[in-house]
């Protein structure tokens, strides 16, 4: 029985519950945390400290789910980021991991629009009843938030996911372009062995046929003077016949087997010079301008399959400058010294008009001549030459070792495998190399946040100050008016005493304030406000007194009244 996720802290198709994972980006979340709820300026508004713990462990909780349930947790963290700022660097790692997790395009556009509009909505909303400003602030703050710690991680997820996704494509299609060259050169080693086990087959089943006719023809003449002689000769016979059975056993065994027929099947002669000679005449009738140097011997002494190899050298490479370099001209050079038989066919850079020059091919006649070449003991090279020709380069032994060839009958070996313990320190590096970009991001996305906030609350408007030099106004407490220096003050009280107009009913109770200035009024004055409740009139023998009468509590009655005076010292220098 299969699981899609074993948790709710594994993302579908993980093998592991990803506990110890989840605790560890819990606790990093935490600390990450830290530094914001230490430098909060103030935007947490009326939150307690309760209320900020429960909505930190509600963030870290989505932090711990979000790879199972990304689209839930990245708005639920909108949620608290319009009420918590220090949430913006959990949030921000939820933000990746969402953006990264979500394949469908218009998904992951309306999930990310849906969480960048959730916190700039929220702050709108609570800015002024926060006393943070107006609701156009809150807005603002709303958005530094979004931008800072969901949109741009969101950015950087998508762009790392589209990332990856390309290079798995880029990785599938390096494997399959291997698989493919692979299949093709196996193809192509097939297709020559089985051209080899063809020339075996005429080879050497001509020999038999010779051997079984000859045997055939001996039973006969022996047949009535010696008998004896004449089983023998029927043994032979016979023995020709079973290795002939054998032979195509273990040739088929090859698949089926390729011949060369029509004017290029190889013969006796095939591989001589004169055999060289007759293909670069062919190829001179074809239009190519060729030269031939042979050096040393010839080659009709030397094994079949070392001309067959030379012939096939020769042809392969002909016929490649025929398809791809038509109009250039071309070298063949075969020289044969002592033990070793060297080819050289190299051709010159082709005209560019050239009627006959085709498409690059895909190498899998040259795949079949290393081959061939290879299974002798030998080796072939081929490659492009320095003025944009080409070169193919053989170099065989004249005889070679049966050792060398039945050890290079064999298929080239894969490429080993990486061993573990490097796979092991390759994925340790880059692992901890993916932790440090993410601590740097996200130390990127920190400051970004902090500078935010901060050009946020400096354009947070500072309170009005209280203009203690503005007058009190009807219906003001007493404890406000109090708070601005107008309280009751005795000697006020105790000049007013008896020289005051009467006071209103309705009024359960009134204060005389008292300043400590002094200012002679001019002539005709206005009545003094606050901070002239009381003032000492040098000139004119009275004193100016404001009286402030409550009724339940709240200012009702502003009186002004002068009272004379019996000395010109003020009152508040009275001993």
């Amino acid at each position: 029985m299969t699981f899609t996720s074993r948790g709710p802290f594994a993302a579908p198709g993980e093998k592991s519950r990803g506990v110890w994972r989840a605790l560890a980006e819990v606790i990093g979340g935490a600390v990450l945390m830290l530094p914001n709820t230490v430098f909060d300026w103030g935007l947490s508004g009326s939150l307690s400290g309760e209320t900020q713990i429960l909505l930190g462990a509600v963030v870290l909780a989505l932090l711990a789910v979000r790879r199972r349930f990304p689209v839930m947790s990245l708005l639920g963290a909108a949620l608290v980021l319009g009420v918590l700022p220090p949430a913006g660097l959990p949030a921000a790692v939820i933000a990746y991991t969402t953006a990264k997790r979500l394949v469908s395009q218009p998904r992951r556009t309306s999930v990310l629009l849906a969480s960048a509009v959730l916190p700039m909505v929220i702050w709108a909303a609570r800015a002024p009843g926060e006393n943070l400003g107006g609701h156009a602030l809150g807005l603002a703050l709303g958005a530094v938030l979004a931008a800072t710690a969901l949109m741009v991680p969101a950015l950087v997820g998508t762009a790392n996911e589209q990332q990856s996704r390309l290079l798995s494509a880029l990785r599938e299609r390096a494997v399959a372009a291997e698989a493919v060259r692979r299949l093709t050169d196996s193809e192509s080693r097939i297709h020559e062995r089985s051209r080899i086990a063809a020339e075996m087959h005429d080879l050497v089943g001509h020999r038999l046929s010779l051997v079984s006719l000859h045997s055939g023809g001996l039973e006969m003449a022996l047949r009535k003077e010696s008998p004896e002689l004449r089983d023998e000769a029927a043994l032979v016979r016979r023995a020709a016949g079973d290795a002939m059975r054998e032979l195509r056993e273990v040739l088929g065994v090859l698949g089926p087997l390729g011949r060369d027929t029509g004017t290029g099947a190889l013969t006796d002669t095939t591989g001589t010079r004169s055999d060289i000679e007759t293909l670069v005449e062919e190829s001179r009738r074809g239009g190519v301008h060729l030269d031939l140097s042979w050096d040393g011997p010839d080659l009709a002494d030397r094994p079949a399959r070392v001309r067959r190899a030379v012939h096939r050298v020769v042809r392969e490479s002909l016929t490649n400058v025929h398809r791809y370099a038509a109009g250039a001209h071309v070298t063949v050079a075969v020289t044969h010294a002592g033990d070793r038989v060297d080819i050289l066919v190299r051709n010159g850079l082709p005209p560019v008009t050239a009627a006959g020059s085709a498409g690059p091919g895909t190498g899998r006649g040259l795949v079949g001549l290393r081959e061939r070449v290879s299974l002798l003991g030998g080796t072939l090279e081929a490659r492009p030459t320095s003025v944009g020709g080409f070169a193919v380069t053989a170099r065989i032994p004249a005889r070679p070792d049966p050792e060398t060839a039945i050890a290079g009958d064999t298929a080239p070996a894969e490429p080993l495998p990486e061993p573990v313990p490097e796979r092991a320190v390759r994925g340790v590096r880059h692992r901890a190399m993916s932790a440090l970009t993410g601590l740097l991001g996200l130390g990127g996305v920190g400051v970004m946040m902090m500078l935010g906030m901060i050009l946020v609350s400096l354009a947070q408007p500072d309170p009005e100050p209280f203009d203690y030099h503005e007058p009190p106004r009807i219906g003001v407490s007493r404890e406000e008016l109090e708070a601005i220096g107008d309280g009751d003050h005795p000697l006020a009280r105790a000049a007013a005493t008896g020289r005051e107009p009467a006071r209103p009913r309705s009024a359960t109770s009134c204060v005389y304030p008292w300043v400590d200035s002094v200012v002679t009024p001019a002539a005709g004055a206005a009545a003094p406000g606050a901070g002239e409740a009381a003032e000492s009139t040098e000139g004119s023998g009275h004193l100016r007194i404001t009286r402030y009468c409550f009724r339940d509590g709240k200012l009702a009655v502003i009186d002004h009244f002068t009272v004379p005076v019996v000395s010109q010292t003020p009152p508040w220098e009275t001993p």
